[in-house]
């Protein structure tokens, strides 16, 4: 549920407006501001606040222009928006509504308004979150879900392709794992993924990375923005975190522990291919590759 401290972004090119809104919730919450709209969507992307108090009338980009760059950023499209205006008519409230605002407050503000809107606003973006953690984590390892991985790939993959960035897929599987499920037994085969998953899933820091259970015993990594050599290493790293779980399995034609394989592709989205399915496609081709040189290894032969 909500925090008291959660971060709330001030967005108004008046200092004025921004003093007089920062002491009406600074006992409250963490309060942050910007001064326009580039400065704004600089530091939701960088680090996405609870929620974004956003003046409607600034200087080169407006709040309209600001809210539909946001909702193109997935980490900050869920972000709660509400608009603070000295517009009160019917038409600039549809199309604020229409653009993804959750509300408005009229200026002049006042402090009451404000502090219940914010904390209505804040409680029911935490009950949302919580109804979207059962959609999109997979109940056994507590990582996201395959329908997760799927949303955010379609998303990174835009968001890349805009800026020319590239994309880079890890498609992880346990090596031999029907072997380790006929030997253990199904109940082992589940702590055994428990245990994988949390290793894999502890080796990423950034919000944006993404690690998923895939299916069965594979899993992803989507990872954006990255560069090759780090990402390399931090395969091997995957690896040598499983390996090093040291979960006896008797029957691995590959090692006495339960080891895993990895297929690593990357690609430029609108310049290596113009759909995400290539990356998939290439990811799953360089895991056979991995599988058919011996497991218990990274190949990313065909990355580009």
């Amino acid at each position: 549920m909500m925090t008291e401290r959660a971060r709330i972004l001030i967005v108004d090119d008046t200092p004025e407006n921004i003093e007089f809104i920062a002491r009406t919730l600074a006992d409250f919450y963490e309060v942050q501001f910007a001064t326009s709209g580039t400065m704004a969507l600089a530091l939701a992307s960088h680090d996405p606040p609870s929620l974004i108090l956003l003046d409607v009338v600034m200087p080169g980009m407006d709040g309209y222009q600001v809210l539909e760059e946001l909702r193109k950023l997935s980490q900050c499209r869920d972000i709660p928006v509400i608009f603070i205006t000295g517009h009160d008519d019917m038409e600039n409230e549809t199309r604020g509504l229409e653009a993804g605002a959750v509300d408005f407050i009229s200026k002049p503000a006042n402090p009451a308004v404000v502090k219940a809107r914010v904390k209505t606003h804040l409680t029911l973006q935490a009950q949302s979150d919580q109804l979207r953690s059962l959609v999109f984590i997979d109940s056994l390892t507590g990582l996201a879900n395959r329908r997760r991985f799927d949303e955010c790939l379609a998303l990174e993959w835009w968001h890349c392709q805009r800026y020319g960035w590239p994309l880079t897929l890890l498609f992880i599987d346990i090596d031999h794992f029907k072997l380790y499920n006929d030997h253990y037994g199904h109940v082992a085969g589940d702590a055994c993924l428990a245990k994988v998953a949390a290793a894999i899933g502890g080796q990423f820091g950034r919000s944006h990375d993404l690690v998923a259970r895939y299916g069965g015993e594979e899993f992803v990594c989507l990872l954006p923005e990255c560069d090759m050599v780090k990402v390399r290493d931090k395969a091997h790293q995957l690896c040598d975190a499983v390996a090093e779980l040291k979960i006896p399995h008797q029957t691995s034609l590959t090692a006495p522990v339960v080891t895993i394989s990895i297929g690593l592709a990357t690609m430029i989205p609108g310049q290596d291919a113009n759909d995400p399915e290539a990356l998939t496609s290439l990811a799953d081709q360089n895991l056979y590759l991995a599988k058919s040189q011996g497991r218990n290894r990274l190949c990313d032969g065909l990355s580009r």
